[in-house]
């Protein structure tokens, strides 16, 4: 028996998307014939190519045939009267990009090379703020990553022309998002596959096509991380089905395991077979013994299957098994990333910022060290689900032993852990251990902003590779925190992220707005306090997120224990998880979230923090009540180095 993995258009750009490769390492050690493909950026790959802008352009003027020259999309305009540059020069650009052409980079900071469309206005926007941003940037030395920050620019106004002007489903991160996110319906992503494909559809066939002739396999297997992904994920559920009707399709991933709890709709089953919930390791190993003929069909864990109601009408069954438990974190083995192409992966630069470029520059082999969080207590998360409830450790030498196999496989050693929130007392020991066992990798991950990190621990961190963390401030707020149930304060947040930054690991904090009971004050507060931060230092890059209530949080399932009602949900027969709701405190957060987006950009690229908070608005808002020296003050009484 041959296994199929494949992960569906758009993920991410510089890195696989890590899921094909854990359950390809975990069926290989059980003797399963595992391969893997990544459809996602082979496809982005054949849409940047000269020919494939020869048939851009043809349906771009098709579709706007009857436009006056002024009446197009900037991005449309300027695509069609520079096309021959960009004939010219997108090929050049990729290879550039993925790390094969690097002499490119002088031609590229001439800026004369690249067509410039509109997303090269915002360099001047920042210019007119702050002079030279490219040359205070990169210097004059910084020529690599000068031409990696404009060639990104070039291949996101690319991105937009195929988005505005041939496929509105293609997005680079988003890929059809809107028809599968929190929809209660079907309908629409059915609608569209039962529609003439897209552009982008026709070479995603085109490359299932060739992947099944390739590997001839038994079963195929889709994961589906993001709402995004499940319109590419059903595209080639359907090409398969067309060219076998009777393989197997298999389904899950994280947006399966979070939105598709209450699925009822048979029709998704005319694509695929079987749809697994959660940890796919224990469901998946349990479905080719049933495939093979040594489990009954109700053996299966945690799958949706179709079946017939006690009136013979098809409908959607789940069976649960609780007996067969999940594949502990110390038995899943390493991931491997054999099938995958590691060299033509993009390494970008979407931002001037140092910290926040990480997500989408450089390769990182993707490694889990615990599942679930150790905290699991936030009131805004998912804490009811498995992903996050339940909490399983592997040990530091396990860990290491599966850090030296990735690296002898792919020859990279930077990672990225992945885990929900990286455990401290498992990270510890782990970086004790690449020390003490001389592996040299450079890491970063997720964690929680606790006392535990003293500057003495985060310099144990920094030695042992650490360069970058990620971790929720949420709402610089205490009210706010504790009715979260953060567990850290602002001022320990401040010392927490200080220490890291000392240690010359870079920070991203999460930050949130519109939460519940959230006041214009304290949001014109927690800016304030951001303010400070940034400009003491205590981190570097930050991103504001609306607050979104979901039904499987503590907040969706009590929700009158934060002040808040619920609007009244339809039937659920597809996907559910973000759910609307009434807040009596009556701030406008609509206004307030432009005016905190527009000060983040600023502030992380050193521009603004002697603004007031009212510039960042548009109309007049609260005066902050917080002291100028609140943050330099909690920082001079730093965690005790000596603290253990």
């Amino acid at each position: 028996m041959t296994v199929l993995l494949m992960t569906p258009p758009m993920t991410q750009l510089n890195t696989p998307y890590p899921a094909t490769a854990y359950l390809t390492g975990f069926l290989r050690s059980r003797g399963v014939d595992a391969v893997q493909r990544d459809p996602a950026i082979e496809l982005f790959l054949e849409m940047m190519t000269a020919p494939a802008l020869e048939i851009i352009r043809q349906h771009v003027e098709a579709n706007f045939e009857h436009f006056e020259d002024d009446e197009l999309p900037d991005v449309i305009f300027n695509f069609l009267a520079e096309f021959d540059r960009y004939h010219l020069t997108v090929e050049p650009a990729i290879r550039f990009l993925q790390g094969k052409d690097p002499s490119l980079a002088l031609r590229i900071n001439s800026r004369r090379f690249l067509p410039e469309g509109p997303a090269f206005d915002a360099i001047a926007q920042m210019e007119a703020v702050s002079g030279d941003v490219l040359q205070a940037a990169f210097g004059n030395l910084g020529v690599q990553d000068k031409a990696k920050y404009l060639a990104t620019l070039f291949i996101n106004d690319l991105s937009n022309v195929i988005t505005q002007g041939v496929d509105p489903y293609f997005e680079v991160s988003r890929y059809g998002e809107q028809l599968a996110a929190a929809n209660p319906s079907f309908d629409n992503l059915y609608d569209t596959l039962m529609d003439e494909p897209s552009f982008s559809s026709e070479i995603l066939e085109q490359l299932v096509e060739q992947y099944l002739e390739e590997t001839q396999p038994s079963v195929v297997a889709l994961t589906v991380p993001f709402p995004g992904n499940m319109l590419g994920a059903l595209r080639i559920a359907q090409t398969c089905k067309a060219i076998n009707p009777d393989i197997p399709i298999v389904m899950g991933g994280g947006f399966i395991n979070t939105e598709l709890r209450a699925l009822k709709d048979p029709r998704v089953f005319e694509f695929v077979d079987f749809i697994c919930l959660d940890d796919g390791e224990r469901p998946f190993i349990t479905l080719l013994e049933y495939f093979e003929g040594k489990r009954e069909i109700d053996d299966l864990v945690r799958t949706y299957f179709l079946a017939e109601d006690e009136n013979g009408q098809p409908c959607v069954h789940f069976n649960e098994n609780a007996e067969l438990h999940d594949i502990p974190q110390a038995d899943v083995g390493a991931p491997v990333y054999d099938g995958l192409p590691l060299g033509e992966y993009l390494s970008l630069c979407e931002m001037l910022n140092p910290m926040h470029r990480i997500w989408s520059d450089g390769r990182w082999n993707k490694l889990t060290i615990a599942h679930g969080c150790y905290w699991r207590k936030c009131s805004f998360c998912d804490v009811s689900l498995d992903y996050i409830d339940r909490f399983d450790a592997a040990g530091a030498d396990v860990l290491v032993d599966r850090i030296e196999q990735l690296i002898e496989e792919t020859g990279e050693t930077g990672f990225h852990f992945v885990d929900e929130a990286l455990p401290p007392k498992l990270l510890f020991t782990l970086a004790k251990r690449l020390i003490e066992r001389n592996v040299v990798i450079s890491w970063w991950g997720n964690i929680r902003f606790e006392r535990t990190f003293s500057q003495a621990r985060c310099q144990l961190l920094a030695d042992s590779g650490c360069i970058a963390v990620s971790g929720g401030l949420e709402v610089a707020s205490d009210r706010l925190l504790k009715l979260m149930k953060k567990g850290v304060s602002v001022e320990r947040v401040a010392q927490v992220t200080k220490a890291f930054s000392d240690a010359g690991i870079l920070v991203h904090a999460y930050l949130m707005y519109g939460f519940p009971t959230q006041t214009e004050q304290e949001t014109v507060d927690s800016l304030e306090m951001v303010r400070q931060m940034m400009s003491q230092g205590c981190f570097q890059s930050a991103y504001w997120h609306r607050f979104v209530a979901t039904i499987h949080s503590p907040i969706g399932i009590n929700p009158e224990k934060f002040g808040i009602t619920l609007a009244e949900r339809p039937e659920i027969l597809f996907a559910e998880n973000d759910v609307d709701f009434t807040d009596p405190t009556g701030t406008d957060h609509e206004m307030l979230g432009e005016g905190l987006r527009k000060a983040i950009y600023n502030y992380m690229h050193g521009i603004g923090f002697d603004q007031p908070m009212s510039f960042w608005f548009n109309q007049p808002v609260t005066r902050t009540r917080m002291k100028k020296d609140l943050i330099s003050k909690a920082i001079n009484n730093l965690i005790d180095s000596n603290e253990e």
